[in-house]
């Protein structure tokens, strides 16, 4: 599908209460990592990365508890309902208990997250992931790794379990942890036991030391790999993508699949730079998610996803096109053309921009979405509303206050020595 066909496929309205707009859809998340946001910005080797960020991660991932996760989800997903996100999907791999042995009840890590949903109002695609192995060479999870795991089977249980909780507001995915967590075979028997309509997650070619070890084991690049082994399609999201060759590029595009862009944790981890430009030329589909939730904020992710391709080509107005010229409205048509497919929902909530925020006085129909995206920093989301009922009000969740208060109390539990 080519970029001009999107033009004006979704509408921002002026109203007697301001700017109306679809949510946004939220593609990628890791709830307890907002328990950790800001706590890895200090030196601890040279050569700090993405690997030596998981050793803090790891670290958190061991505290938690069903009741803590579940106020850390309920604060998050207040803060992303206020910032204009209407629906979640929640990468979710803190199964068991911190030794790896399971819960009495094998799905109340998963329940937590159900629960706080259900809370705040946010609709929820829940992705239970598949976590195997250490590697691509196949080793066993390490001691720290332990609570993510599970066999083919005991996975397979857990989404059959987690079905019967399907609503309006929730629907239950599969995520495959990464190509080095899940063995071929073992993805293989999962693909072919999914009902037909499940979405897919999957991390991918986030980091050149994955990219690196997928071609020396598996004789193939990951996305090469995916695109030659499975057959992906619009069901699939694509978790980073960020290390890219032009064939990948045009696979993606031409498999239908979604691209989950993490602008933020990219950038907060090192990881890299999308290739934006040349996966618009491709009429790929592609939407954003906040991931370790450095920042929580649609503005900010696609914000920083056309200064990064800015600054790597030193021009300005990446995100254009002759047919779409303005910046914003391709960011945001891009975002909303990818959510049914990524989600599941194929529904428009909505959300309300208070059209007398100083970024917004004047604003017209031609340069609304440029104004919200790219003029300062004040959260100017006034209203959401999602299945028909408001959630936010004049900037507030209604929930706000007594979600704040079970975050207070876990986030002083989590942290203690």
């Amino acid at each position: 599908m080519a970029l001009r066909e999107n033009v004006r496929m979704h509408r921002i309205q002026h109203t007697d209460r301001g700017w109306q707009l679809p949510g946004i859809a939220n593609l990628h998340s890791h709830a307890f990592q907002r328990a950790m946001a800001g706590m890895a910005e200090r030196q601890g080797d040279p050569n700090d990365s993405f690997w030596t960020w998981r050793e803090t991660m790891y670290a958190m991932a061991a505290r938690f508890t069903p009741e803590q996760l579940r106020a850390v989800a309920a604060q998050l997903y207040v803060e992303m309902l206020e910032a204009g996100y209407t629906s979640v999907c929640e990468f979710h791999y803190l199964h068991h208990r911190p030794d790896g042995g399971f819960y009495d009840d094998r799905a109340v890590m998963s329940q937590a997250l159900i629960d706080a949903a259900r809370d705040t109002g946010i609709r929820l695609t829940l992705l239970p992931v598949l976590y195997m192995t250490g590697g691509f060479d196949g080793r066993a999870l390490s001691e720290r790794q332990q609570r993510f795991g599970h066999s083919v089977d005991d996975y397979l249980l857990l989404l059959d379990s987690l079905r019967g909780h399907e609503n309006e507001l929730l629907k239950i995915g599969c995520a495959l942890h990464s190509l080095r967590a899940v063995p071929e075979d073992a993805m293989r028997d999962v693909l072919v036991a999914l009902p037909s309509n499940s979405r897919i997650h999957i991390h991918i070619a986030e980091q050149m030391a994955e990219v690196e070890d997928s071609i020396q084991v598996r004789g193939a690049r990951p996305v090469r790999w995916l695109l030659d082994h499975a057959d992906v399609d619009a069901r699939w999201t694509l978790v980073h993508a960020t290390h890219l060759e032009e064939g990948e590029v045009q696979g993606i595009a031409k498999s239908g699949a979604t691209v989950a862009i993490c602008t933020t944790t990219e950038g907060n981890l090192g990881d890299g730079f999308f290739p934006m430009r040349d996966y618009l030329d491709a009429a790929g589909r592609w939407g954003v998610g906040s991931d370790s939730h450095a920042s929580v904020s649609p503005v900010e992710e696609l914000r920083w996803l056309e200064y990064g391709q800015r600054l790597r080509a030193q021009r300005r107005n990446i995100a254009s096109s002759e047919a779409l010229p303005s910046v914003g409205d391709t960011l945001l048509q891009g975002v909303w053309r990818s959510a049914a497919a990524s989600t599941g929902f194929d529904v428009t909530d909505v959300i309300v921009l208070d059209a007398d925020a100083p970024a917004l006085i004047g604003a017209t129909s031609s340069d609304i979405a440029d104004r919200w995206l790219f003029a300062g920093n004040r959260n100017v989301v006034k209203e959401v509303i999602v299945a028909g009922r408001q959630v936010v009000g004049e900037g507030r969740h209604v929930k706000r206050d007594t979600v704040l208060a079970d975050y207070r109390s876990a986030i002083t539990r989590l942290l203690a020595d």
